[in-house]
């Protein structure tokens, strides 16, 4: 688990194409490895990825073809920054919200607009993840914990003050930037237990009909 609260920007080393999947190697800046083990969690770009190897500067972790296949990591380039967080402790800060590392889809920047000192990044979803995400709720971008100002659609709007801008990859985002996109973990396991014993059926997901038919919409 982790916060959503980047501790250090590194960037992509190397890649090897180990059969189909990828190991990276990472350099990791400011972070401080003198805790890690092999076997730690560490987030890349809200990527939960395990350390394989710790050669000093930096570590190693292998990405499975479904990792590659639903995040932003398969298109990074050598030199390409990142957004990195250490797996939270029982005595880490929850400064931002509960992340699991585990990411549900790929987003893109539509619009970015200067408001004051901050900036607004407007985000499109995959239609299937448009019913997480709520205004003044939680969302993740590429590992940070973020507060959503609107939603219209599949549309949703972001505010970055300037100190997230400075201390994450978000200041070079821009329109087209596709970006890692977990939504909050209340909001998936809430739409399952709303389904009861029809979450068994594969193909029934909570619709108009299903929550007029159980009381939800008059």
């Amino acid at each position: 688990m982790f916060t959503g609260i980047i501790q250090s920007v590194g960037s992509l080393a190397a890649t090897q194409d180990r059969g189909g999947d990828c190991r990276l190697t990472l350099r990791t800046g400011k972070l401080d490895l003198t805790d890690v083990q092999l076997g730690d969690s560490i987030a890349v770009n809200g990527v939960c990825l395990t350390a394989v190897a710790l050669p000093g500067d930096g570590f190693e972790a292998d990405v499975s073809r479904e990792t590659l296949s639903k995040t932003s990591l398969g298109a990074l380039g050598i030199g390409d920054p990142v957004n990195l967080e250490k797996a939270l402790t029982p005595t880490t800060r929850l400064g931002g919200h509960l992340v699991s590392g585990h990411v549900d889809g790929l987003g893109e920047v539509t619009t970015v607009e200067q408001e004051a000192r901050s900036w607004r990044y407007h985000v499109r979803v995959p239609d299937e993840l448009a019913r997480y995400i709520a205004p003044k709720g939680s969302v993740c971008i590429d590992g940070v914990s973020l507060t959503v100002n609107t939603v219209e659609g599949a549309v949703f709007t972001v505010n970055i003050v300037p100190h997230t801008q400075q201390e994450t990859i978000i200041n070079g985002y821009r329109v087209g930037t596709r970006v890692n996109i977990e939504v909050d973990i209340i909001a998936r396991y809430l739409e399952r237990l709303l389904l009861g014993d029809k979450a068994a059926q594969s193909k029934h997901g909570i619709s108009e009909a299903f929550l007029a038919e159980h009381g939800f919409l008059k």
